[in-house]
């Protein structure tokens, strides 16, 4: 998939230099930046795994090698890739089962590409892709334990939710369908090819159901960083406004074939981090 991780494709775009990942991070002091670019890193190079066109067997391979690579940091020998990673791990808490979360999630990509899943296999899929990554970070910005795990819930499948909406054409090309089974027999679609479906005049109903979805998770995300500190919830909360801002243009396009790209404009873009890196 598009890496499609809250950190990591949240999505991240193609370049951390180019996304509202890049943007959100930067405020942070280096410590806490470099921790956030570390798990970047470990993101993309697992997506870009699950999303190459190799075998299927070397590519479940190689996403045993960073499991494996992971359980060795954590025994305090890790690999030359992941050496640098031991200082932040050590002074952020950063917890094993949550790398090891994201690569489950990749992986669910890998034995056969995921076409209409059920929706708890979709949850389980945003869990893994999005909000272990939130889990990773939210440790990095130093928000409490309750708190930083409610807002890695529901921040990270509100990001995974709008990527799904924004890629539905990406997805597809590839032989990709993350909209749900249950919402597609309600709107009357009974195949699961990922381009007979996007073409379906009825698709519209199932993505107004998922930016309910998505809308709902955001401003549950929106109540844990209102009741936080702002200068630990600044990063979340820019990528935050920018994803909500993406739906919202997702919504005004609408979602009936053709599909122009939406993205925010730089204007947009710059308004946000001001807004609320430093006002």
């Amino acid at each position: 998939m598009t890496l499609k991780t809250a950190a990591a494709n949240p999505s991240y775009g193609t370049t951390a230099s180019g996304s509202s990942f890049y943007a959100a991070m930067r405020i942070l002091p280096r410590e806490q930046r470099e921790a956030m670019f570390q798990i970047y890193s470990f993101c993309r190079q697992v997506d870009d795994i699950a999303d190459s066109d190799g075998p299927r067997p070397e590519r479940l391979a190689a996403l045993q090698q960073w499991r494996d690579d992971i359980d060795a940091l954590y025994r305090a020998d890790p690999p030359p890739r992941l050496r640098d990673y031991r200082a932040s791990v050590q002074r952020f808490g950063l917890r094993r089962e949550d790398f090891l979360a994201i690569v489950d999630g990749m992986e669910m990509d890998v034995p056969q590409d995921m076409r209409a899943p059920d929706l708890a296999t979709l949850d389980l899929y945003c869990d893994r892709v999005a909000s272990a990554v939130g889990r990773l970070s939210v440790r990095v910005f130093g928000l409490g334990e309750a708190d930083g795990v409610l807002l890695a819930h529901h921040l990270g499948r509100a990001l995974q939710l709008t990527n799904i909406l924004r890629d539905l054409d990406e997805d597809a090309a590839i032989g990709r369908l993350y909209l749900p089974a249950e919402e597609l027999v309600s709107a009357g679609i009974t195949s699961t090819d990922p381009l007979k479906v996007i073409s379906d005049p009825a698709v519209g109903k199932v993505c107004a159901s998922m930016v309910e979805r998505a809308r709902t998770q955001f401003e549950k995300a929106d109540e844990v960083m209102a009741r936080n500190p702002r200068r630990v919830v600044r990063a979340p909360l820019i990528m935050s406004k920018y994803y909500r801002a993406i739906l919202e243009l997702l919504v005004a396009r609408g979602f009936a074939p053709p599909r122009p790209p939406v993205r925010l404009n730089k204007i947009a873009r710059i308004g946000i981090v001001l807004r609320h890196a430093f006002m």
